[in-house]
């Protein structure tokens, strides 16, 4: 990737890296709301790349790659910060919906449907899944469960780098074996999405590929799944 005179191909390399900069966007969408635009992403990871492109000082290979995805995440992050990125409103849906499972799964011994879910709410189902649907995946975990300092930022622990996924975060307070056990019980299909989406690495519209649904739906049961465990895993 250099031009005849010696000197690197800035061109050639946005070409090369642009696919991992859609990735990380895609990727990253499903734990955002609605509300984000893919790609605003998509633009300030672009802004990321060319940053990494003119600081980098290693050898190019697997090295800038790996560069270059902090340096894209970083950027998007810096966008999110900027955009109030989940209103207090859209937070106050997701515990909403966190109560009604827990109550439910008090109350019934059984992962409750989704009807089950929105008849405890008094919504329809349409207005639950809407519900979901702006609310996105969300996080595992609330970074105020276990803030120390309300000067904090989540998003600075939010995909800045692959050791702060949501999973990872979750190994880190020791609490894998019960995040293993509470997916085990998730609803099969919640279960399938989880794994695509965490083990496999597959965004959105891949695993509506896979299960022949919607992106929009996709995010949907990603978003009930996210709030199944964090019910489970608070009652812990």
């Amino acid at each position: 990737m250099y031009t005849e005179s010696g000197t690197i191909d800035k061109d050639q390399f946005v070409v090369e890296f642009t696919p991992l900069v859609k990735r990380i966007a895609y990727h990253m969408m499903a734990r955002l709301p609605a509300s984000v635009q893919v790609d605003d992403l998509i633009q300030a990871g672009m802004i990321g790349l060319l940053d990494a492109i003119g600081r980098y000082e290693g050898s190019y290979g697997r090295q800038f790659e790996s560069y270059a995805a902090q340096r894209i995440r970083g950027s998007m992050l810096d966008e999110l910060r900027g955009a109030d990125w989940l209103p207090r409103s859209l937070r106050k849906k997701m515990r909403q919906i966190e109560t009604a499972m827990r109550t439910l799964e008090q109350r019934l011994g059984y992962s409750p449907s989704e009807q089950e879910i929105a008849d405890e709410l008094e919504v329809s189902l349409s207005e639950y899944q809407e519900m979901l649907q702006e609310a996105g995946g969300g996080q595992l975990i609330y970074y105020e469960d276990f803030q120390e300092s309300e000067e904090d930022h989540f998003l600075d622990h939010l995909c800045n780098d692959q050791s702060n996924e949501p999973l990872e975060q979750l190994l880190e307070k020791n609490l894998r074996e019960l995040l293993v056990d509470a997916i085990e019980k998730l609803p099969e299909r919640e279960k399938m999405v989880m794994g695509m989406y965490y083990e496999q690495d597959m965004n959105l519209r891949e695993i509506g590929e896979v299960l022949s649904v919607s992106e929009s739906r996709v995010c949907q049961i990603h978003t009930q799944a996210i709030s199944r465990l964090r019910t489970r895993l608070r009652n812990k």
